[in-house]
């Protein structure tokens, strides 16, 4: 039994034309076989093509609403009108040019057949902190297809030729005409035969099975510029899989992965860490070495420095990325550690200093000020 057309666009029967027209173009769109290849979308898109030519005339559709299929018979095109009143279409046509490469058996582009491009290759590689601050040079392993050395790429056993393919006759395409209410349409897609290579290896290569390619692990040196970051990412051009048909090779791209560092974080170009000096220290100030990513380094802690003041080390952060000679701060801030009991007579040495300084009033002048404070 034939589908209700009003159905097969998914619309009522009341449905105004300009509905059945933008179910249509949606149907279209979805089916269209060259853009869906699934099984059965060249089918549905028949249906719903021949619903439309039914629907989208006032006549025909009067017709079908009465009698049925039986009303319509050979197709709305045989019916007065037909299709010509195609132009207040508008921009219904739109449909199909990204199906088709040109309308009314216009040739769409041909295929390529001569060489190709190979793929680009992607490989994570990580980092130590101060690697990614200076840079340097890094061995990496990477697996690639490169064009096979026996068949040079040809993927024929040495001493034989690929063939040109008898499905296409060697345009690496294939081509079929089908009837749509606007007409006939010639589709252009891929040679199944020859995978739209226009070619047909009868003879393999042994080396390569035929591919013309053949997977090779190999090691490469990199050079990592300095001051780099975590997620940057390195081109190396050529190095990705070969080209078929002798085409150029695809780069690969390298993302680097930094490591984090304990002692150190970084801020864009400056680096920052955290020094713990004594009390004593930070009221006096004192002359300290400091780790830094070029190594120990003196630097002064200056009298009365107060907990959290972050100091500055000019020119020890991380180069800048395409001029390593100008290189950001390295920012340190000071902790400043308060004991929690104290040796023999520092207690009473600190009370003393307390009294000079009038630290002490009411109960503390008698225990000291420093008793409520350590148990020493």
């Amino acid at each position: 039994m034939a589908r209700d057309y009003y159905e097969t666009l998914g619309v009522s029967r009341s449905a105004e034309q300009d509905e059945i027209k933008r179910a249509y173009r949606k149907l279209a769109r979805k089916y269209h076989p060259d853009v869906n290849q699934d099984p059965g979308a060249e089918e549905t898109f028949k249906e719903v093509s021949r619903a439309y030519e039914v629907l989208s005339e006032p006549e025909v559709r009067a017709r079908y609403d009465r009698f049925g299929e039986a009303g319509v018979g050979g197709a709305a095109s045989a019916g007065a009108g037909g299709f010509q009143d195609f132009q207040d279409m508008g921009g219904f046509a739109d449909i199909f040019e990204s199906f088709f490469n040109g309308f009314s058996g216009q040739p769409g582009q041909q295929r390529r057949r001569g060489p190709m491009r190979g793929d680009d290759l992607r490989l994570n590689l990580k980092l130590d902190f101060k690697e990614a601050v200076f840079g340097g040079e890094k061995e990496i392993k990477i697996s690639h297809l490169e064009t096979c050395p026996t068949c040079t790429g040809s993927g024929a056993k040495p001493g034989t030729r690929p063939r040109n393919c008898t499905t296409c006759s060697g345009s690496g395409q294939v081509r079929r005409a089908t009837r749509t209410p606007f007409g006939i349409f010639n589709q252009v897609s891929t040679c199944p035969t020859c995978n739209g290579s226009g070619e047909i290896v009868e003879d393999r290569c042994e080396t390569c099975g035929g591919s013309g390619q053949k997977q090779t692990t190999k090691k490469l040196k990199i050079t990592i510029p300095a001051g780099v970051e975590n997620g940057t990412r390195l081109r190396v051009s050529g190095e990705g899989d070969a080209g078929k048909r002798n085409g150029p090779a695809g780069d690969l791209y390298v993302y680097l992965v930094v490591n984090e560092e304990s002692k150190f974080r970084r801020e864009g170009i400056d680096i920052h860490s955290d020094l713990s000096v004594s009390y004593l220290q930070a009221i006096l100030g004192c002359e300290l070495e400091v780790e830094t990513v070029d190594g120990k380094v003196s630097m002064q802690v200056p009298a009365g420095t107060q907990p959290n003041t972050v100091l500055s080390l000019d020119g020890r952060g991380v180069p800048r990325l395409g001029n390593p000679v100008s290189r950001g701060k390295h920012l340190i801030t000071v902790k400043v550690d308060i004991p929690t009991r104290l040796k023999s007579g520092e207690k009473e040495l600190l009370t003393q200093l307390a009294e000079i300084r009038g630290d002490l009033v009411g109960k503390n002048k008698k225990e000291g000020f420093l008793g409520g404070l350590f148990n020493g």
